[in-house]
């Protein structure tokens, strides 16, 4: 039996330990949001977080991740809320939509580490396929969505709007003050 959590929830499975993760998120636990692209780890559709770490599902075997914390898009927010999902909404990402969990659950990990990304940080943190070819909207994407998360821009439903800086105001002795 092999143990560990996912989503913030206990899991017990009775499979192969070297069964890999993607498996036995997909087929035993019905989380079919974690993608099969390749089977050999580089095209990024299968990618997980586990703890805190963008790891490929389809490469690491249960016992390996056995007492970790998995997280998996269904696990990122229950309400699609997580300003990454948001800014993927507001940047009209999606075309087919296959690469969007593994993308996703890469740039969440990145944005753990990295509250600021530059253009070259994102490239070098998410190595993932995308035969659309919708790169320049995911960057887009990830940089509103550090912006969200820092505070500097809100999200509304379907678009993000940047928030104003605070307006000049004068002191009582005429000094300007923001």
């Amino acid at each position: 039996m092999t143990k560990f959590t996912v989503n913030g929830q206990p899991v017990a499975y009775d499979l192969a330990p070297d069964t890999p993760l993607l498996w036995a998120l997909r087929d035993a636990s019905n989380l079919t949001g974690t993608k099969y692209g390749c089977g050999t780890g580089d095209c990024g559709a299968c990618i997980v977080d586990i703890d805190d770490r963008a790891v490929h599902a389809c490469q690491i075997s249960i016992k390996a991740v056995e007492g970790a914390f998995v997280t998996t898009i269904e696990g990122l927010s229950l309400d699609r809320s997580h300003p990454l999902q948001q800014a993927w909404l507001a940047e009209r990402v999606t075309q087919c939509g296959y690469c969007d969990s593994g993308m996703i659950m890469a740039a969440a990990v990145l944005l753990k580490h990295n509250k600021a990304p530059s253009d070259a940080d994102i490239a070098q943190a998410l190595q993932n396929v995308c035969r659309c070819g919708v790169y320049p909207r995911v960057r887009n994407a990830i940089q509103s969505a550090a912006k969200m998360m820092a505070g500097s821009i809100i999200s509304t439903g379907n678009s993000a709007v940047e928030t104003p800086a605070p307006a000049a105001t004068l002191s009582p002795d005429n000094n300007v003050k923001r």
